[in-house]
């Protein structure tokens, strides 16, 4: 029996999700999860490459051009960018891998309609202090479109029956990126 499960990485801008999922990328290697593999999923983004981010950058008709061939298994508008992520990640589930990816909580519904009980969802919190900061050095938005961005709020329930866990990435990287990890490789 097949008990691969999706870690659906989700929290606002600036929460550090982006180099927790490069932490644990990068020293995971040949881990495996109760036996099984750990891969991690590229999200498709209408949106320049960036440092530290882990996408494919596609222009808004490439994205709709893949939309209407059905080759993302998620997908979802927020921030005037569109994001996929590739329908790859059916088949690395049916061939028994676990799989990780980022996601987005106000789109949390889609991922629990489509994968049910092998979802997992993996919530990074941070203080607001630490995530204004963050936002501000990352450099993509400035004035009002910072302070818009360190704002928004997105109200989320935990879906029942859906394994919740909570990782704080408020101080060394390490600390949470470890969290992840340990989760990431642990048994079923």
């Amino acid at each position: 029996m097949n008990h691969s499960r999706l870690f659906y990485v989700m929290g606002p801008s600036g929460a550090g999700k982006d180099s927790l999922l490069a932490y644990a990328r990068e020293r995971i290697g040949t881990a495996l999860a109760g036996g099984a593999p750990v891969l991690f999923a590229h999200r498709y983004i209408t949106r320049a490459p960036s440092e530290g981010e882990n996408h494919v950058a596609l222009s808004h008709a490439e994205f709709a051009v893949r939309h209407s061939l059905g080759c993302f298994a998620l997908d979802w508008t927020s921030h005037d960018c569109r994001y996929g992520i590739g329908i790859e990640i059916d088949a690395w589930l049916a061939s028994g891998a676990n799989v990780v990816i980022n996601g987005s909580r106000a789109f949390l519904a889609q991922a629990v309609h489509r994968y049910g009980e092998r979802l997992h969802v993996v919530e990074v919190r941070v203080d607001p202090a630490v995530r204004a900061r963050r936002l501000a050095c990352r450099g993509r938005e400035t004035g009002d479109a910072l302070d818009k961005r360190v704002a928004h709020q997105v109200q989320w329930t935990p879906p029942a029956g859906i394994p919740l866990t909570v990782i704080a990435n408020d101080g060394a990287l390490a600390q949470a990126g470890d969290r992840l990890l340990n989760l990431l490789t642990k048994p079923g």
